[in-house]
């Protein structure tokens, strides 16, 4: 039987011949066809989109606890989110590539820990809290990133001087 596994020393081999680094004018190209989305498009898409739903469960039920409870839920998402996006956006996450990395992972701990807090703290601050309405709201907000994808700036058409 022949053994069609690669030995390391080739794999590397192609790996190097494979790779081309970009020059600055490729790498300005591949920006300006690619504009990265700000975390802060984000929160607002989920801001928006979590009020929908909120009013609309409310005006669908005509019960005021369940709007609240909706509401609530569109909160614990939406203020972890601002506290992500505002430590990304800090300027110790952007120092060098390390930092960025760790900031991340801090910033991301520091989010999940708050929506856990926000949502063990829910039922002593909404009277009469329906958990089904409050979780359709945090999951329909949490859903709505890709929004802003969807609202991104469009790509630039380069033209020709």
């Amino acid at each position: 039987m022949k053994t069609i596994a690669r030995q390391e020393s080739e794999v590397a081999e192609d790996l190097d011949a494979e790779f081309k680094p970009l020059t600055a004018d490729e790498a300005r190209e591949l920006r300006a066809k690619n504009p990265s989305i700000s975390p802060w498009r984000v929160v607002a898409g989920q801001l928006v989109v979590g009020l929908v739903v909120a009013l609309a469960i409310w005006g669908l039920t005509g019960r005021q606890n369940l709007g609240w409870s909706a509401a609530y839920g569109v909160i614990a998402v939406v203020i972890p989110s601002a506290v992500f996006a505002r430590g990304l956006t800090g300027r110790f996450s952007s120092l060098n590539p390390g930092t960025a990395v760790f900031g991340f992972f801090l910033w991301e701990m520091v989010k999940m820990a708050l929506s856990v807090a926000m949502l063990i703290a829910a039922p002593r601050l909404i009277t009469a809290l329906s958990w089904p309405a409050m979780l359709v709201g945090l999951v329909v907000t949490m859903k709505a990133a890709w929004l802003a994808v969807m609202f991104s700036p469009r790509r630039r058409q380069q033209r020709d001087e």
